[in-house]
């Protein structure tokens, strides 16, 4: 995994939660204690109704695809051996839009609407990512 040449996300206070429940394999997802919105991407304040009373729930890591991209060429160096790749807005039933790649799947069968599932690729001890890939 020290091979890994790509860059990787900076982790904040605020994020932290967010980036310990990747280790875990969950999916966590912030929420707001004062109107409830849940919050994606993480946040010092809630983009709703500007509270700092935030907490946490787990997401069930499942989602639909609402939009993608696929690349197939013209990336940097660090990226050509992921090509082709897929990049997808995935809408979670826990009212959050995320972006993510899909991996795992052949690029042609990607739909929109179609059902998807978090994966968890380990990077190094600090940063597990999440993924996403077609449920069959």
């Amino acid at each position: 995994m020290s091979d890994y040449k790509k860059p990787l996300p900076v982790v904040q206070p605020y994020s932290q939660a967010f980036w310990d429940g990747t280790k875990q394999n969950k999916l966590l997802i912030q929420t707001c204690g004062d109107c409830k919105a849940t919050i994606f991407f993480p946040r010092q304040q809630c983009p709703d109704c500007w509270s700092t009373n935030l907490g946490w729930m787990e997401a069930r890591g499942t989602g639909e695809i609402y939009a993608f991209s696929i690349t197939y060429e013209g990336v940097e160096a660090a990226f050509v051996e992921d090509l082709p790749i897929v990049l997808a807005w995935v809408d979670l039933p826990e009212g959050i839009r995320m972006q993510s790649n899909i991996i795992e799947c052949d690029p042609d069968s990607i739909e929109i609407g179609q059902q998807v599932e978090v994966v968890y690729k380990k990077i190094n001890d600090d940063i597990t990512l999440p993924y996403f890939r077609p449920i069959s």
